[in-house]
């Protein structure tokens, strides 16, 4: 049989809701090109992708930006980094991407962007653009929040490996080096272009990028002109606008003194300067017409170079000054290195060049081949794995401290029934809500509103009850009494919202939790009406039970029998029943359990902690041991491993339940997802019986575990009870939590709840709001 500590290959999908946070075109950013080229070729490339852009603005009144960009905040308003959190928790999104850059956010170092990040419910991949070899305070302190804040990080060389590593501490395991994506252009001779720009027979040199001085383009002028004097048909072009934020200070006084320097120099008719942010179509031709790409940066600390691997990949000869991200990408004789600041070194290597036809181009060619795993569709599916593996280790719980909290335990909530209200009209309960709101489309089921009956009789005993909660009894009485059909001897489930049955008879399942309910209210009721009502239905249903074949049917029978014969003990029609029924059980359990196997089916279904639950109740000794058995094996199953603590399961494991997105076959791999709060309810109530009828306090503390699930100890850390509304939502899923609050979601909660209450406090007050609640500990 294989374990179900094997990583399911659904969480290996790639995510197809992303959302890329940075600046965006058309600001004029190196930044905010990365971020059109990520998005559009995840667009592209992941099928079926539907990702799309927060972009942070650097002016209040912000851009003209494409459709993509479904939100912007300003980088100085702080408020507005909240917004934009909010906006995203409501979207269905599956992992933001953030593109980090100290300048594009405000506060110190840029920390503004924690307050987003804090604010968001969904994996993060943050991608570091700048890493600081001797950062200050405030740099070392905000990247190493973000690191801590994200799933993965991503950088785009290994000296950026290296210095995350070792000098802002992050774990080595949780960093992706991922290269800077180029676009996929065919190798072809500078030649074909040339005419393009009236260049037909020069040799042409290119820069290209934002202009501001710290780019060292003075250095490539002042070797012109030996260049020029060994190939006087020599052309510099220098493409780019000016840095906007150089624009906003100094307006073109660097262009300018560019511009000075080259009729200084005598070659101004060598250089060509393109004020211009290009397009990638147009940036393709200006790199085809280039012979030699010179990068002459003015330091070393320059981690990445987007214009570097564009021009590096799509077969360009490169000369660059020895910054991080050239020294790395140019080693192996894929480019040439010269000293920072060396106008002689640059006019070296370049003559070099333009003299060896073949050397420049075998270094053309060797970048090329290196740059094809660079193409963004490469590039895309490593950051597709990425966000996948956040994914992965958000649902495993590898977060610090998300699942494993210690202290003096968690306090049971007050039970709020507004949720309960809300989703309850004259006719029932709504089967579903998208999100808080009733979905009147998909009408009600018997199956919910034998649910919330038994919820009703439960709540006059934790001291929770009103004329309300009465008349709300007296509404999910008349639908079940609506639902018997006379003619099956059984009870029809599906009722549109117009009162119409969509069945002539339900499942047998939706007759056994009926049966419970009924078992409940004779069980418990306290007024004539009630109890009549409940024993001429139960009378008429309970003998089709031992003509079933469905094992819910039969256990969810023999808890409504278990709660009936609380009243009348000495039935003996009941007690017969509960008899075959619990035999039915036996033989199924002993039909196919097996040392490793221990369960009565071959399939870990749905509901699964009542068909043990059920042999509990039984008073037969071999059914109570059996259902024991059971019920310990299937807890075990669903308890996850602790990081740390190797693959066995221990005390400290958070709940698990099977997921409806397959169940867990035997002999195959388990579902992990989607997760049923239907689940943890039923482990729940199993749990408490198990220890109501054992004195084992490890019961307790499984139910209390349990129960733990709904306020956010689970695979995602994230709670699924809303006190804000008083519902459930609807499951975790596998990356996030299903926010529609529906019947069944909110009755399993309350359910446990109540039980809990009923369990751990059998005396209440009688008030809504508990005085003193309830540690689990």
């Amino acid at each position: 049989m294989m374990t179900d500590s094997t990583t399911p290959s659904l969480w290996k999908a790639k995510p197809k809701n992303v959302a890329f946070i940075g600046d965006y075109l058309p600001r004029q950013c190196g930044i905010a090109t990365f971020t059109a080229d990520l998005y559009q070729s995840y667009a592209r490339f992941v099928p079926e992708a539907k990702p799309w852009v927060v972009s942070v603005n650097d002016t209040p009144e912000g851009y003209q930006y494409p459709d993509e960009v479904r939100y912007e905040f300003y980088q100085h308003d702080l408020e507005s980094y909240k917004k934009a959190a909010e906006f995203l928790n409501s979207k269905n999104v599956d992992v933001v991407c953030l593109q980090h850059e100290y300048g594009i956010y405000g506060g110190p170092a840029g920390n503004y962007i924690l307050t987003l990040m804090r604010g968001l419910s969904m994996p993060i991949v943050s991608t570091f653009h700048t890493i600081l070899k001797t950062p200050d305070q405030d740099q070392l302190l905000t990247l190493k929040a973000i690191a801590d804040l994200s799933a993965r990080v991503v950088c785009m060389s290994e000296k950026g490996r290296q210095f995350l590593t070792d000098i802002y501490e992050i774990p080595d395991e949780k960093i992706d080096v991922i290269a800077h994506g180029i676009p996929d252009m065919p190798f072809v001779d500078p030649h074909f272009y040339k005419d393009r720009f009236g260049l037909e027979g020069k040799q042409v040199l290119l820069t290209f990028g934002l202009l501001s001085p710290n780019k060292g383009i003075e250095n490539v002028i002042n070797a012109l002109p030996r260049i020029v004097e060994k190939f006087p048909n020599v052309v510099y072009m220098v493409l780019g606008a000016t840095h906007p934020h150089l624009v906003r200070h100094e307006g073109e006084t660097y262009r300018d003194s560019l511009k000075k320097l080259a009729e200084d120099n005598g070659v101004r008719e060598h250089v060509q300067f393109y004020n211009q942010f290009v397009e990638l179509d147009d940036l393709l031709e200006f790199l085809g017409a280039a012979d030699i790409y010179i990068t002459p940066y003015l330091n070393p600390a320059q981690i990445t170079s987007g214009t570097l691997a564009y021009s590096f990949g799509v077969g360009k000869a490169v000369v660059s000054t020895p910054y991080w991200h050239a020294e790395e990408l140019l080693a192996e004789n894929r480019g040439r290195l010269v000293p920072f600041g060396d106008a002689d070194a640059i006019a070296d290597q370049i003559i070099d060049l333009l003299t060896d036809e073949p050397t420049r181009h075998a270094m053309r060619k060797r970048g090329y081949l290196m740059g094809r795993e660079m193409i963004w569709e490469n590039v895309i599916n490593q950051y597709a794995d990425s966000f996948g593996q956040a994914r992965q280790e958000r649902m495993v719980g590898i977060a610090p401290g998300s699942l494993y909290a210690g202290g003096n335990g968690l306090q049971l909530p007050t039970i709020k029934l507004d949720h309960l209200l809300r989703l309850t009209d004259s006719t029932g309960i709504i089967q579903h809500a998208r999100y808080h709101l009733p979905f009147y489309e998909e009408g009600y089921c018997t199956d919910d509103n034998a649910r919330a009956l038994i919820l009703s009789m439960l709540l006059k005993e934790t001291g929770h009850y009103d004329r309300q909660i009465e008349q709300l009894a007296d509404t999910y009485m008349a639908f079940l009494n609506y639902a018997y059909s006379e003619e099956h001897k059984q009870f029809r489930n599906f009722m549109s919202y117009d009162r119409r049955w969509l069945e002539e008879v339900g499942s047998e399942d939706s007759t056994g939790r009926t049966i419970w309910a009924l078992g409940t209210c004779i069980g418990r009721a306290d007024d004539t009406n009630s109890l009549t009502w409940a024993m001429s239905l139960m009378e008429k249903v309970l003998p089709s039970t031992v003509t079933m074949r469905s094992p819910r049917a039969w256990a969810f029978a023999l808890l409504g029998i278990h709660e009936y014969l609380k009243r009348f003990s000495d039935d003996r029609l009941a007690k017969t029943i509960r008899q075959r029924l619990v035999e039915k059980l036996l033989f199924c359990f002993n039909e196919t359990a097996t040392a490793d196997w221990v369960w009565f089916e071959n399939t870990l279904a749905y509901d699964n902690a009542v068909l043990p639950h059920a042999l509990l109740t039984s008073d037969d000794p071999e059914a109570v041991d059996t259902g024991l058995r059971a019920l310990h094996w299937l807890m075990d199953i669903q308890t996850a491993v602790v990081p740390g603590d190797g693959s066995q399961r221990n005390q400290r494991g958070h709940f698990q339940p099977i997921g409806s997105n397959g169940f867990y076959v035997k002999g195959q791999h388990r579902a992990y997802f989607d997760q049923q709060p239907l689940e943890a309810q039923s482990s729940v109530s199993a749990s408490l019986a198990a220890w109501r009828l054992t004195g084992n306090p490890e019961w307790q503390r499984r139910a209390m575990r349990v129960f733990r699930w709904f306020m956010g100890q689970n695979d995602l850390g994230l709670p699924l009870y809303d006190s804000t509304t008083g519902g459930c939502r609807d499951g975790l899923h596998i990356d996030r939590v299903n926010q529609n609050q529906g019947a069944e979601s909110t009755l399993s909660y309350l359910l446990a709840l109540t039980d809990l209450q009923l369990t751990l406090q059998p005396t209440p007050e009688k008030s809504f709001v508990r005085t003193t609640p309830v540690a689990l500990s």
